[in-house]
């Protein structure tokens, strides 16, 4: 970390991927206060999939405090959209030891819950270890605590069984199935599973694309809940604003900003996200939105502030277009690639 700093500067914007599940918590909560540095997989994926459950709100008619969560996998993804679940349950004014209650996961040796006798609970897994007695399948944890929210993030291919998706349901009108996890031979369920085994009741996002899946006459397009829809727009937000360090809240916003672009046409076709061709616009728009939160709560430096911080932040985008040859003397010559 020092030499990259060392190296590019002190504003540099460090984005951390793909470590281990102990080493990223411990990484992020090593620097997050002593460099501008986030971690993509907790927060990144939290942010995305948080998108997708504001969205889902505008479907089921709830609000986030009326649902109960309940995540195959308690890894960095899972603990990182549980604790932004957290947050925004309490921004809706949830206390925060009620937020706590409404989550549920399952890691490899069955259900976190206290006193567990198979293997302890350790790290960031212990504040989510519910009073429950202990249940070891996912299937029988389904049953009982009866999820409007079902959420895999653990790599666990086939994990949502026909079984768990025709129980989700039963006692749910519109049941939200994420599978979240990739590459698609990793996918908890296929959405054609989640459509055919709740009888197209089922609000669904993977983290893997899948092609539209049409169920008694009505085709779904099913969104992908990827990071791209995130970093880059956080990345942007803190770059041209000057933003110090990185909070949680701004994956929150970054949440509440892409779910707003979610339009009602996307949400008629099974939709929890814009579509991938118009990221450069959501990237754009959740950079304003968390500037303005940015200069209202004193995290921006970079000065004067601008009175529209959409187009101070699009006239800072990276311009790919070229001149053309018209621009250039007639005397110039084009080369000629040579045959290989």
């Amino acid at each position: 970390m020092q030499a990259v700093v060392h190296r590019y500067g002190q504003n540099t914007l460090i984005q951390f991927e793909d470590f281990g599940n102990h080493n990223a918590f411990r990484f992020l909560e090593k620097y997050r206060n002593k460099y501008l540095t986030f971690n993509d997989d907790i927060q990144g994926t939290a942010s995305v999939a948080v998108a997708g459950l504001l969205a889902s709100l505008r479907l089921t008619k709830t609000k986030l405090a009326e649902n109960t969560f309940l995540f195959q996998g308690a890894g960095e993804a899972s603990i990182g959209i549980a604790q932004l679940i957290v947050m925004a349950l309490e921004k809706e004014g949830v206390p925060h030891e009620e937020a706590l209650k409404k989550i549920w996961l399952v890691d490899s040796k069955g259900l976190l819950v206290k006193d567990r006798p198979e293997g302890g609970i350790s790290g960031h897994k212990k504040e989510f270890a519910q009073d429950h007695p202990p249940m070891r399948h996912l299937a029988d944890a389904v049953k009982k605590i009866r999820p409007s929210v079902l959420i895999g993030a653990a790599a666990i291919g086939g994990a949502f069984t026909p079984e768990i998706i025709k129980d989700m349901a039963s006692f749910n009108e519109r049941p939200v199935i994420f599978a979240l996890s990739n590459p698609t031979s990793k996918a908890e369920c296929t959405a054609e599973d989640a459509y055919k085994y709740t009888d197209g009741k089922a609000i669904f996002a993977s983290g893997s694309p899948f092609l539209p899946v049409t169920h008694n006459g009505q085709t779904f397009y099913p969104g992908q809940g990827n990071n791209a829809y995130i970093f880059p727009g956080v990345a942007l937000a803190v770059i041209t604003t000057g933003i110090h360090h990185i909070k949680d809240e701004i994956f929150l916003m970054a949440a509440e900003a892409l779910a707003s672009r979610v339009s009602e046409q996307d949400l008629a076709e099974g939709r929890l996200y814009p579509p991938l061709a118009t990221i450069r616009d959501c990237s754009t728009a959740i950079a304003a939105y968390i500037a303005e939160h940015a200069y209202k709560n004193g995290l921006a430096s970079t000065y004067p502030e601008p009175a529209d911080k959409e187009a101070f932040i699009k006239a800072q985008l990276y311009d790919f277009s070229y001149d053309n040859k018209s621009a250039l003397p007639d005397v110039y010559e084009w080369p000629q690639l040579s045959k290989i």
